[in-house]
Protein backbone atom coordinates (compact mmCIF):
# COMPACT_ATOMS: atom_id res chain seq x y z
CA UNK A 1 0.00 0.00 0.00
CA UNK A 2 2.66 2.50 -0.57
CA UNK A 3 1.43 4.24 -3.37
CA UNK A 4 -1.22 5.02 -1.23
CA UNK A 5 0.06 6.70 1.41
CA UNK A 6 -1.13 10.15 2.29
CA UNK A 7 0.78 13.12 2.16
CA UNK A 8 -0.75 14.44 5.63
CA UNK A 9 0.46 17.43 7.69
CA UNK A 10 -0.35 18.59 10.76
CA UNK A 11 -3.24 20.61 9.64
CA UNK A 12 -4.38 17.13 8.45
CA UNK A 13 -4.03 15.14 11.46
CA UNK A 14 -5.55 18.57 13.71
CA UNK A 15 -8.65 17.84 11.89
CA UNK A 16 -8.72 14.49 12.59
CA UNK A 17 -8.53 14.85 15.97
CA UNK A 18 -10.82 17.31 16.45
CA UNK A 19 -13.27 15.00 14.92
CA UNK A 20 -12.63 11.99 17.19
CA UNK A 21 -13.00 14.20 20.43
CA UNK A 22 -16.59 15.51 18.74
CA UNK A 23 -17.10 11.81 18.40
CA UNK A 24 -16.37 10.63 21.87
CA UNK A 25 -17.93 13.73 23.43
CA UNK A 26 -20.95 13.06 21.91
CA UNK A 27 -20.77 9.47 23.21
CA UNK A 28 -20.33 10.60 27.01
CA UNK A 29 -23.03 13.46 26.79
CA UNK A 30 -25.54 10.53 25.43
CA UNK A 31 -24.42 8.50 28.16
CA UNK A 32 -26.19 10.19 31.14
CA UNK A 33 -29.68 10.17 29.34
CA UNK A 34 -29.08 6.30 29.45
CA UNK A 35 -31.69 5.01 32.55
CA UNK A 36 -33.04 1.69 30.79
CA UNK A 37 -32.65 -0.82 28.19
CA UNK A 38 -34.99 0.96 26.08
CA UNK A 39 -32.74 4.26 26.05
CA UNK A 40 -29.82 2.13 25.24
CA UNK A 41 -31.57 0.46 22.33
CA UNK A 42 -34.18 2.61 20.80
CA UNK A 43 -33.11 5.87 22.40
CA UNK A 44 -36.38 6.12 24.29
CA UNK A 45 -38.59 6.30 21.17
CA UNK A 46 -38.13 10.51 21.35
CA UNK A 47 -36.02 11.10 18.15
CA UNK A 48 -37.41 14.06 15.77
CA UNK A 49 -37.76 13.17 12.47
CA UNK A 50 -35.60 15.41 11.27
CA UNK A 51 -32.95 13.83 13.00
CA UNK A 52 -33.63 10.03 12.53
CA UNK A 53 -33.89 10.81 8.33
CA UNK A 54 -30.86 11.90 8.81
CA UNK A 55 -29.29 9.25 10.70
CA UNK A 56 -31.30 6.60 8.31
CA UNK A 57 -29.23 7.71 5.18
CA UNK A 58 -26.05 8.48 7.09
CA UNK A 59 -25.86 4.70 8.65
CA UNK A 60 -25.91 3.22 5.07
CA UNK A 61 -23.01 5.78 4.29
CA UNK A 62 -20.06 3.08 5.28
CA UNK A 63 -18.22 1.58 2.84
CA UNK A 64 -20.98 -0.23 0.57
CA UNK A 65 -21.77 3.44 -0.28
CA UNK A 66 -18.24 5.28 -0.28
CA UNK A 67 -15.39 2.49 -1.17
CA UNK A 68 -18.41 0.37 -2.85
CA UNK A 69 -19.94 2.43 -4.79
CA UNK A 70 -17.07 4.69 -6.44
CA UNK A 71 -15.68 1.20 -7.05
CA UNK A 72 -18.90 0.13 -9.66
CA UNK A 73 -18.50 3.96 -10.60
CA UNK A 74 -15.10 3.14 -11.93
CA UNK A 75 -15.69 -1.12 -13.30
CA UNK A 76 -20.00 -0.15 -14.39
CA UNK A 77 -19.71 3.37 -15.13
CA UNK A 78 -23.50 5.00 -14.88
CA UNK A 79 -25.27 1.63 -14.67
CA UNK A 80 -24.55 1.95 -10.28
CA UNK A 81 -26.95 4.73 -10.79
CA UNK A 82 -29.76 1.80 -10.47
CA UNK A 83 -28.91 1.22 -7.11
CA UNK A 84 -29.81 4.79 -5.77
CA UNK A 85 -32.50 5.50 -8.35
CA UNK A 86 -34.56 2.19 -8.59
CA UNK A 87 -32.79 0.22 -6.00
CA UNK A 88 -33.00 2.24 -3.17
CA UNK A 89 -35.93 5.14 -3.39
CA UNK A 90 -39.11 3.22 -3.85
CA UNK A 91 -38.72 0.79 -1.14
CA UNK A 92 -37.66 3.33 1.41
CA UNK A 93 -40.73 5.52 0.56
CA UNK A 94 -42.47 1.83 0.27
CA UNK A 95 -40.93 1.34 4.14
CA UNK A 96 -42.43 4.82 5.37
CA UNK A 97 -45.91 4.65 3.61
CA UNK A 98 -46.77 0.88 4.00
CA UNK A 99 -44.65 -0.88 6.57
CA UNK A 100 -43.72 2.04 9.33
CA UNK A 101 -47.26 1.87 10.81
CA UNK A 102 -46.77 -2.09 11.31
CA UNK A 103 -43.36 -1.72 12.75
CA UNK A 104 -43.96 1.19 15.42
CA UNK A 105 -47.33 0.58 15.79
CA UNK A 106 -47.10 -3.07 16.71
CA UNK A 107 -44.10 -1.39 19.15
CA UNK A 108 -42.04 -4.19 18.59
CA UNK A 109 -38.04 -3.69 19.59
CA UNK A 110 -37.10 -5.42 16.41
CA UNK A 111 -37.70 -6.45 12.99
CA UNK A 112 -36.99 -10.86 14.40
CA UNK A 113 -39.82 -9.52 17.04
CA UNK A 114 -42.52 -8.47 14.52
CA UNK A 115 -42.03 -12.31 12.48
CA UNK A 116 -42.26 -13.75 16.18
CA UNK A 117 -45.51 -12.07 16.59
CA UNK A 118 -46.75 -13.05 13.00
CA UNK A 119 -45.14 -16.83 12.93
CA UNK A 120 -43.68 -18.25 15.49
CA UNK A 121 -40.45 -18.95 17.45
CA UNK A 122 -38.32 -20.63 15.06
CA UNK A 123 -38.66 -18.44 12.62
CA UNK A 124 -37.94 -15.75 15.11
CA UNK A 125 -35.01 -17.61 16.15
CA UNK A 126 -33.78 -18.54 12.63
CA UNK A 127 -34.06 -14.49 11.74
CA UNK A 128 -32.16 -13.68 14.65
CA UNK A 129 -29.28 -15.61 14.15
CA UNK A 130 -28.76 -14.99 10.59
CA UNK A 131 -28.87 -11.20 11.34
CA UNK A 132 -26.69 -11.28 13.82
CA UNK A 133 -24.35 -12.83 11.79
CA UNK A 134 -24.77 -10.98 8.83
CA UNK A 135 -24.38 -7.78 10.53
CA UNK A 136 -20.92 -8.96 11.55
CA UNK A 137 -19.87 -9.73 8.63
CA UNK A 138 -21.21 -6.61 7.16
CA UNK A 139 -19.43 -4.38 9.78
CA UNK A 140 -16.05 -6.44 9.17
CA UNK A 141 -16.67 -4.58 5.56
CA UNK A 142 -16.97 -1.24 7.74
CA UNK A 143 -14.11 -1.80 9.56
CA UNK A 144 -12.10 -3.09 6.45
CA UNK A 145 -12.34 0.00 4.66
CA UNK A 146 -12.06 2.33 7.54
CA UNK A 147 -8.62 0.25 8.34
CA UNK A 148 -7.38 1.08 4.62
CA UNK A 149 -7.32 4.41 5.08
CA UNK A 150 -5.80 4.88 8.20
CA UNK A 151 -3.26 2.23 6.85
CA UNK A 152 -3.01 4.57 4.07
CA UNK A 153 -2.96 7.88 6.45
CA UNK A 154 -0.67 6.32 8.94
CA UNK A 155 1.38 3.60 7.00
CA UNK A 156 0.23 1.32 9.76
CA UNK A 157 -0.15 -2.68 9.33
CA UNK A 158 -3.77 -3.33 8.14
CA UNK A 159 -4.25 -5.75 11.45
CA UNK A 160 -3.14 -2.76 13.37
CA UNK A 161 -5.24 -0.37 11.36
CA UNK A 162 -8.35 -2.65 11.80
CA UNK A 163 -7.60 -2.66 15.78
CA UNK A 164 -7.80 1.38 15.98
CA UNK A 165 -10.58 1.51 13.96
CA UNK A 166 -12.72 -1.29 15.84
CA UNK A 167 -11.78 0.63 19.05
CA UNK A 168 -12.90 4.03 17.74
CA UNK A 169 -16.76 2.75 17.46
CA UNK A 170 -16.56 0.62 20.44
CA UNK A 171 -15.92 3.90 22.77
CA UNK A 172 -18.70 5.41 21.37
CA UNK A 173 -21.24 2.53 21.48
CA UNK A 174 -20.58 1.36 24.34
CA UNK A 175 -20.96 4.48 26.04
CA UNK A 176 -24.28 6.24 24.38
CA UNK A 177 -25.93 3.42 22.77
CA UNK A 178 -28.25 4.25 19.72
CA UNK A 179 -28.46 7.83 20.96
CA UNK A 180 -24.80 8.03 20.19
CA UNK A 181 -24.90 6.21 16.95
CA UNK A 182 -27.75 8.38 15.94
CA UNK A 183 -26.56 11.88 16.93
CA UNK A 184 -23.15 10.91 15.72
CA UNK A 185 -24.43 9.75 12.54
CA UNK A 186 -26.45 13.29 11.88
CA UNK A 187 -22.61 14.58 12.77
CA UNK A 188 -21.28 11.71 10.12
CA UNK A 189 -23.46 12.68 7.23
CA UNK A 190 -22.37 16.51 7.14
CA UNK A 191 -18.30 15.49 7.40
CA UNK A 192 -19.06 13.05 4.44
CA UNK A 193 -20.31 15.46 2.41
CA UNK A 194 -17.82 17.92 3.31
CA UNK A 195 -14.87 14.73 2.64
CA UNK A 196 -16.25 13.73 -0.43
CA UNK A 197 -17.50 17.17 -2.13
CA UNK A 198 -13.92 18.44 -2.77
CA UNK A 199 -12.83 15.42 -4.57
CA UNK A 200 -15.87 15.71 -7.68
CA UNK A 201 -15.35 18.75 -7.91
CA UNK A 202 -11.85 19.13 -8.07
CA UNK A 203 -11.65 15.54 -10.08
CA UNK A 204 -14.07 17.25 -12.81
CA UNK A 205 -11.71 20.56 -12.99
CA UNK A 206 -8.95 18.18 -14.01
CA UNK A 207 -10.54 16.34 -16.41
CA UNK A 208 -12.30 18.99 -18.05
CA UNK A 209 -16.01 19.74 -16.88
CA UNK A 210 -18.70 17.40 -17.03
CA UNK A 211 -18.14 17.42 -21.43
CA UNK A 212 -14.46 16.46 -20.37
CA UNK A 213 -15.71 13.37 -18.57
CA UNK A 214 -17.85 12.38 -20.98
CA UNK A 215 -15.01 11.95 -23.81
CA UNK A 216 -12.58 10.66 -21.82
CA UNK A 217 -15.13 7.66 -20.51
CA UNK A 218 -16.16 7.20 -23.60
CA UNK A 219 -12.25 6.04 -24.76
CA UNK A 220 -12.05 4.06 -21.71
CA UNK A 221 -12.74 0.37 -21.45
CA UNK A 222 -16.67 1.34 -20.57
CA UNK A 223 -17.23 3.18 -23.94
CA UNK A 224 -20.16 4.70 -24.44
CA UNK A 225 -22.17 2.22 -22.68
CA UNK A 226 -20.62 3.61 -19.35
CA UNK A 227 -22.70 6.96 -19.55
CA UNK A 228 -25.96 5.06 -19.50
CA UNK A 229 -28.54 3.10 -17.27
CA UNK A 230 -31.48 1.50 -19.58
CA UNK A 231 -30.53 1.72 -23.13
CA UNK A 232 -28.36 -1.09 -23.25
CA UNK A 233 -29.84 -3.43 -21.23
CA UNK A 234 -32.20 -5.41 -23.47
CA UNK A 235 -29.54 -7.76 -23.44
CA UNK A 236 -26.62 -8.49 -21.05
CA UNK A 237 -23.98 -6.82 -23.14
CA UNK A 238 -23.55 -3.78 -21.14
CA UNK A 239 -20.68 -3.36 -18.13
CA UNK A 240 -23.07 -4.62 -15.37
CA UNK A 241 -23.62 -7.92 -17.52
CA UNK A 242 -26.93 -8.12 -16.59
CA UNK A 243 -30.36 -6.86 -18.52
CA UNK A 244 -33.32 -5.04 -17.24
CA UNK A 245 -35.15 -7.98 -16.10
CA UNK A 246 -32.72 -8.85 -13.59
CA UNK A 247 -32.18 -4.69 -12.81
CA UNK A 248 -35.79 -4.52 -11.94
CA UNK A 249 -37.26 -7.71 -10.61
CA UNK A 250 -33.42 -8.93 -8.86
CA UNK A 251 -32.39 -5.31 -7.81
CA UNK A 252 -34.89 -3.06 -7.90
CA UNK A 253 -37.66 -5.33 -5.98
CA UNK A 254 -36.19 -8.13 -4.41
CA UNK A 255 -33.06 -7.03 -3.03
CA UNK A 256 -33.92 -3.25 -2.53
CA UNK A 257 -36.97 -3.99 -0.88
CA UNK A 258 -35.03 -6.78 1.21
CA UNK A 259 -33.11 -4.19 2.10
CA UNK A 260 -34.56 -1.39 3.26
CA UNK A 261 -37.70 -2.91 4.31
CA UNK A 262 -36.43 -5.81 6.61
CA UNK A 263 -33.23 -4.54 7.36
CA UNK A 264 -33.03 -3.88 11.20
CA UNK A 265 -30.31 -2.16 11.24
CA UNK A 266 -31.66 0.70 9.38
CA UNK A 267 -35.15 0.04 10.54
CA UNK A 268 -34.34 0.92 14.00
CA UNK A 269 -33.53 4.17 13.67
CA UNK A 270 -36.93 4.94 12.60
CA UNK A 271 -38.32 2.58 15.59
CA UNK A 272 -36.15 5.06 17.93
CA UNK A 273 -38.53 8.40 16.36
CA UNK A 274 -40.77 10.48 18.70
CA UNK A 275 -44.01 9.29 16.95
CA UNK A 276 -45.68 7.26 14.19
CA UNK A 277 -45.59 10.26 11.94
CA UNK A 278 -41.75 10.51 12.80
CA UNK A 279 -41.50 7.28 11.98
CA UNK A 280 -42.99 7.14 8.82
CA UNK A 281 -41.29 9.87 7.71
CA UNK A 282 -38.05 8.65 8.69
CA UNK A 283 -36.97 6.66 5.55
CA UNK A 284 -38.83 9.22 3.26
CA UNK A 285 -36.36 11.94 4.66
CA UNK A 286 -33.72 10.12 4.14
CA UNK A 287 -34.64 9.31 0.45
CA UNK A 288 -33.94 13.00 -0.99
CA UNK A 289 -30.14 13.14 0.37
CA UNK A 290 -29.80 9.26 -1.32
CA UNK A 291 -31.30 10.32 -4.76
CA UNK A 292 -27.91 13.36 -4.98
CA UNK A 293 -25.51 10.72 -3.21
CA UNK A 294 -23.92 9.35 -6.25
CA UNK A 295 -22.26 12.94 -7.65
CA UNK A 296 -20.00 11.91 -4.56
CA UNK A 297 -19.76 8.75 -4.90
CA UNK A 298 -20.13 7.39 -8.29
CA UNK A 299 -18.96 10.02 -10.25
CA UNK A 300 -15.56 10.28 -8.32
CA UNK A 301 -15.87 6.68 -9.76
CA UNK A 302 -15.39 7.61 -13.38
CA UNK A 303 -12.81 10.35 -12.38
CA UNK A 304 -10.80 7.56 -10.94
CA UNK A 305 -11.45 5.41 -14.02
CA UNK A 306 -9.80 7.95 -16.61
CA UNK A 307 -7.31 9.67 -14.41
CA UNK A 308 -5.82 6.81 -12.76
CA UNK A 309 -3.69 4.57 -15.34
CA UNK A 310 -4.23 0.69 -14.46
CA UNK A 311 -7.22 1.16 -12.32
CA UNK A 312 -8.81 -2.35 -11.65
CA UNK A 313 -5.61 -4.54 -11.24
CA UNK A 314 -6.82 -7.46 -9.33
CA UNK A 315 -3.98 -6.45 -6.63
CA UNK A 316 -2.07 -4.04 -5.28
CA UNK A 317 -3.10 -0.24 -5.01
CA UNK A 318 -4.64 -0.36 -8.36
CA UNK A 319 -8.05 -2.40 -7.13
CA UNK A 320 -11.26 -0.46 -7.89
CA UNK A 321 -11.52 -0.32 -3.82
CA UNK A 322 -9.01 1.79 -3.79
CA UNK A 323 -10.58 4.40 -6.34
CA UNK A 324 -11.45 7.14 -3.40
CA UNK A 325 -8.10 6.77 -1.79
CA UNK A 326 -5.93 7.02 -5.14
CA UNK A 327 -8.09 10.06 -5.68
CA UNK A 328 -7.56 11.86 -2.61
CA UNK A 329 -3.86 11.07 -3.14
CA UNK A 330 -3.71 12.92 -6.62
CA UNK A 331 -6.12 15.65 -6.12
CA UNK A 332 -6.39 17.08 -2.83
CA UNK A 333 -4.02 19.67 -1.31
CA UNK A 334 -3.32 19.82 2.51
CA UNK A 335 -6.11 20.91 5.10
CA UNK A 336 -8.62 19.51 2.20
CA UNK A 337 -6.95 16.17 2.60
CA UNK A 338 -7.61 16.54 6.28
CA UNK A 339 -11.22 17.05 5.35
CA UNK A 340 -11.55 14.45 3.10
CA UNK A 341 -10.24 11.83 5.32
CA UNK A 342 -12.22 12.87 8.05
CA UNK A 343 -14.68 12.32 6.08
CA UNK A 344 -13.91 8.62 4.76
CA UNK A 345 -13.39 7.97 8.45
CA UNK A 346 -16.50 9.09 9.72
CA UNK A 347 -18.52 6.77 6.86
CA UNK A 348 -17.26 4.02 7.84
CA UNK A 349 -17.65 4.56 11.64
CA UNK A 350 -21.48 5.61 10.50
CA UNK A 351 -21.78 1.94 8.71
CA UNK A 352 -19.99 -0.04 11.67
CA UNK A 353 -22.13 1.39 13.96
CA UNK A 354 -25.14 0.99 12.62
CA UNK A 355 -24.39 -2.98 12.15
CA UNK A 356 -23.17 -3.13 15.23
CA UNK A 357 -26.07 -1.12 17.48
CA UNK A 358 -28.76 -3.38 15.52
CA UNK A 359 -26.31 -6.65 16.41
CA UNK A 360 -26.34 -5.62 19.66
CA UNK A 361 -30.20 -5.24 20.31
CA UNK A 362 -30.96 -8.49 18.14
CA UNK A 363 -28.79 -10.75 20.43
CA UNK A 364 -29.97 -8.55 23.73
CA UNK A 365 -33.76 -9.26 22.75
CA UNK A 366 -34.42 -11.65 20.72
CA UNK A 367 -31.40 -14.02 21.37
CA UNK A 368 -30.34 -13.73 25.30
CA UNK A 369 -33.36 -12.07 26.50
CA UNK A 370 -36.31 -14.55 24.57
CA UNK A 371 -34.32 -17.99 24.82
CA UNK A 372 -31.37 -18.25 27.66
CA UNK A 373 -32.16 -15.52 30.01
CA UNK A 374 -35.42 -14.95 30.66
CA UNK A 375 -37.74 -12.44 33.47
CA UNK A 376 -34.08 -10.25 34.51
CA UNK A 377 -33.92 -7.06 35.63
CA UNK A 378 -33.89 -4.50 32.96
CA UNK A 379 -30.09 -3.52 34.42
CA UNK A 380 -29.20 -7.19 33.49
CA UNK A 381 -29.79 -6.81 29.80
CA UNK A 382 -28.52 -3.21 29.51
CA UNK A 383 -25.07 -4.83 30.83
CA UNK A 384 -25.75 -7.64 28.41
CA UNK A 385 -26.39 -5.40 25.21
CA UNK A 386 -22.71 -3.55 26.06
CA UNK A 387 -21.08 -6.84 26.20
CA UNK A 388 -22.80 -7.82 23.17
CA UNK A 389 -21.03 -4.55 21.84
CA UNK A 390 -17.89 -5.12 22.68
CA UNK A 391 -18.56 -8.95 21.32
CA UNK A 392 -19.76 -7.76 17.99
CA UNK A 393 -16.91 -5.52 17.56
CA UNK A 394 -13.94 -8.67 18.04
CA UNK A 395 -16.30 -10.52 15.80
CA UNK A 396 -15.74 -7.81 13.31
CA UNK A 397 -12.32 -7.41 13.45
CA UNK A 398 -12.22 -11.36 12.56
CA UNK A 399 -14.71 -10.66 9.85
CA UNK A 400 -12.81 -7.91 8.01
CA UNK A 401 -10.06 -10.11 6.85
CA UNK A 402 -12.60 -11.79 5.34
CA UNK A 403 -13.47 -8.89 3.37
CA UNK A 404 -10.32 -8.07 2.37
CA UNK A 405 -9.87 -10.90 0.14
CA UNK A 406 -12.61 -9.15 -2.53
CA UNK A 407 -11.10 -6.76 -5.16
CA UNK A 408 -14.68 -5.10 -4.90
CA UNK A 409 -16.57 -5.43 -2.00
CA UNK A 410 -19.96 -4.38 -3.35
CA UNK A 411 -20.02 -7.85 -4.78
CA UNK A 412 -19.67 -9.61 -1.71
CA UNK A 413 -22.01 -7.58 0.31
CA UNK A 414 -24.96 -7.67 -2.50
CA UNK A 415 -23.98 -11.55 -2.15
CA UNK A 416 -24.57 -11.00 1.65
CA UNK A 417 -28.12 -9.39 1.07
CA UNK A 418 -28.81 -11.99 -1.98
CA UNK A 419 -28.15 -14.96 0.95
CA UNK A 420 -29.84 -13.04 3.95
CA UNK A 421 -32.56 -10.23 3.01
CA UNK A 422 -34.15 -11.73 -0.10
CA UNK A 423 -35.79 -14.45 0.94
CA UNK A 424 -37.12 -12.39 4.95
CA UNK A 425 -38.74 -9.71 2.15
CA UNK A 426 -40.49 -12.57 0.85
CA UNK A 427 -41.35 -14.06 3.89
CA UNK A 428 -42.36 -10.61 5.85
CA UNK A 429 -44.23 -9.27 2.62
CA UNK A 430 -46.71 -12.20 1.80
CA UNK A 431 -47.51 -12.71 5.54
CA UNK A 432 -47.99 -8.94 5.92
CA UNK A 433 -50.66 -8.99 3.14
CA UNK A 434 -51.94 -12.67 3.33
CA UNK A 435 -53.40 -13.24 6.77
CA UNK A 436 -54.02 -16.88 6.04
CA UNK A 437 -50.66 -17.90 5.97
CA UNK A 438 -49.49 -20.14 8.25
CA UNK A 439 -46.41 -19.81 11.35
CA UNK A 440 -44.43 -22.67 10.12
CA UNK A 441 -45.12 -21.72 6.43
CA UNK A 442 -43.10 -18.56 7.75
CA UNK A 443 -40.29 -20.60 8.88
CA UNK A 444 -40.23 -22.94 5.86
CA UNK A 445 -40.31 -20.19 3.48
CA UNK A 446 -37.72 -18.46 5.09
CA UNK A 447 -35.29 -21.53 5.35
CA UNK A 448 -35.80 -22.90 2.28
CA UNK A 449 -35.22 -18.97 0.07
CA UNK A 450 -32.21 -18.81 2.16
CA UNK A 451 -31.00 -22.05 1.03
CA UNK A 452 -31.89 -21.59 -3.11
CA UNK A 453 -30.20 -18.13 -2.70
CA UNK A 454 -26.89 -20.55 -1.16
CA UNK A 455 -27.02 -22.97 -3.82
CA UNK A 456 -27.12 -20.77 -6.51
CA UNK A 457 -24.03 -18.46 -5.17
CA UNK A 458 -22.31 -21.67 -4.02
CA UNK A 459 -23.03 -23.82 -7.67
CA UNK A 460 -21.66 -20.39 -9.34
CA UNK A 461 -18.16 -20.54 -7.34
CA UNK A 462 -17.65 -24.12 -8.09
CA UNK A 463 -18.56 -23.23 -12.44
CA UNK A 464 -21.77 -25.23 -12.02
CA UNK A 465 -24.29 -22.06 -13.19
CA UNK A 466 -22.61 -19.43 -15.55
CA UNK A 467 -23.27 -15.62 -15.36
CA UNK A 468 -21.58 -12.84 -16.87
CA UNK A 469 -20.41 -11.15 -13.17
CA UNK A 470 -20.60 -11.66 -9.43
CA UNK A 471 -23.82 -8.92 -9.10
CA UNK A 472 -25.65 -10.59 -11.99
CA UNK A 473 -25.37 -13.64 -9.87
CA UNK A 474 -26.54 -11.34 -6.67
CA UNK A 475 -29.40 -10.65 -8.92
CA UNK A 476 -30.43 -13.94 -9.84
CA UNK A 477 -29.84 -15.19 -6.74
CA UNK A 478 -32.13 -12.60 -4.72
CA UNK A 479 -34.74 -13.51 -7.51
CA UNK A 480 -34.46 -17.25 -6.70
CA UNK A 481 -34.87 -16.89 -3.36
CA UNK A 482 -37.78 -14.59 -3.40
CA UNK A 483 -39.55 -16.95 -5.68
CA UNK A 484 -39.09 -20.20 -3.42
CA UNK A 485 -39.84 -18.53 -0.26
CA UNK A 486 -43.22 -17.33 -2.20
CA UNK A 487 -43.79 -21.04 -3.86
CA UNK A 488 -43.19 -22.11 -0.31
CA UNK A 489 -45.65 -19.94 1.77
CA UNK A 490 -48.43 -20.79 -1.00
CA UNK A 491 -48.01 -24.96 -0.67
CA UNK A 492 -47.20 -25.05 2.86
CA UNK A 493 -50.02 -22.61 4.49
CA UNK A 494 -52.77 -25.29 3.58
CA UNK A 495 -51.23 -27.66 5.42
CA UNK A 496 -50.59 -26.40 8.39
CA UNK A 497 -52.81 -24.52 10.78
CA UNK A 498 -53.67 -20.93 10.84
CA UNK A 499 -52.72 -18.32 13.47
CA UNK A 500 -56.19 -16.98 15.42
CA UNK A 501 -56.76 -13.53 13.88
CA UNK A 502 -56.52 -12.11 17.65
CA UNK A 503 -52.80 -13.00 17.54
CA UNK A 504 -52.41 -11.04 14.11
CA UNK A 505 -54.29 -8.06 14.82
CA UNK A 506 -52.18 -4.62 13.93
CA UNK A 507 -49.79 -7.43 12.09
CA UNK A 508 -51.71 -7.71 8.95
CA UNK A 509 -53.48 -5.85 6.40
CA UNK A 510 -57.20 -6.13 7.08
CA UNK A 511 -56.74 -6.76 10.78
CA UNK A 512 -55.11 -3.36 12.34
CA UNK A 513 -55.02 -3.17 16.04
CA UNK A 514 -55.56 -0.50 18.29
CA UNK A 515 -52.19 0.79 17.71
CA UNK A 516 -52.06 0.79 13.77
CA UNK A 517 -55.71 2.29 13.25
CA UNK A 518 -56.36 5.06 10.73
CA UNK A 519 -56.06 7.72 13.64
CA UNK A 520 -52.71 7.14 14.93
CA UNK A 521 -51.61 6.71 10.98
CA UNK A 522 -52.67 10.28 9.96
CA UNK A 523 -51.82 11.85 13.45
CA UNK A 524 -49.80 15.22 12.24
CA UNK A 525 -50.33 14.47 8.50
CA UNK A 526 -52.81 17.11 7.43
CA UNK A 527 -49.86 20.14 7.40
CA UNK A 528 -48.62 19.38 3.34
CA UNK A 529 -44.88 18.81 4.27
CA UNK A 530 -45.32 16.57 7.33
CA UNK A 531 -47.27 14.09 5.11
CA UNK A 532 -45.76 10.96 4.33
CA UNK A 533 -47.46 9.85 1.00
CA UNK A 534 -46.87 13.65 -0.30
CA UNK A 535 -43.48 13.82 0.10
CA UNK A 536 -42.95 10.21 -0.85
CA UNK A 537 -44.68 10.98 -4.24
CA UNK A 538 -42.53 13.64 -4.63
CA UNK A 539 -38.94 11.40 -3.92
CA UNK A 540 -40.25 9.00 -6.33
CA UNK A 541 -40.83 11.46 -9.44
CA UNK A 542 -37.77 12.98 -8.43
CA UNK A 543 -36.12 9.29 -9.23
CA UNK A 544 -37.82 8.73 -12.72
CA UNK A 545 -36.52 12.38 -13.83
CA UNK A 546 -33.17 11.98 -12.84
CA UNK A 547 -32.84 9.42 -14.81
CA UNK A 548 -34.03 11.20 -18.15
CA UNK A 549 -30.57 12.36 -19.09
CA UNK A 550 -28.67 9.24 -18.31
CA UNK A 551 -31.21 7.24 -19.96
Amino acid sequence: MSGLRLDVDFVDYLILAIYFVFVLGVGFAARRAIRDSSDFFLSGRSMPAWVTGLAFVSANLGALEIIGMAANGAQYGMMTLHYYWVGAVPAMVFLGIVMMPFYYGSKVRSVPEFLRRRFNRPTHLFNAISFAVAQVLIAGVNLYALALILQALLGWPLWLSIVIGAAIVLSYITLGGLSSAIYNEVLQFFVILAGLLPITVIGLVKVGGWDGLVEKVRASDLGDAGLHTFSQTASTGNPLGANWIGIVFGLGFVLSFGYWTTNFAEVQRALSAKDMNAARRTPIIGAFPKLLIPAVTVLPGLIALVTVQGLGAEEGDLTYNNAIPLLMRDLLPNGVLGVAVTGLVASFMAGMAANVSGFNTVFTYDIWQSYLRKDRPDGYYLRVGRIATIVGVLVGIGTAFIAAGFDNIMNYIQALFSLFNAPLFATFIVGMFWKRMSAWAGFWSLLLGFLASLTLYLGYLGGVFAFNSDLEESFWGAGAAFLTAVVVAVVVTPFTPAKPEHELRGLVYGLAGPSTGADVIVAGDRVWWRNPVLLGGVALVLAVVLYVPFW
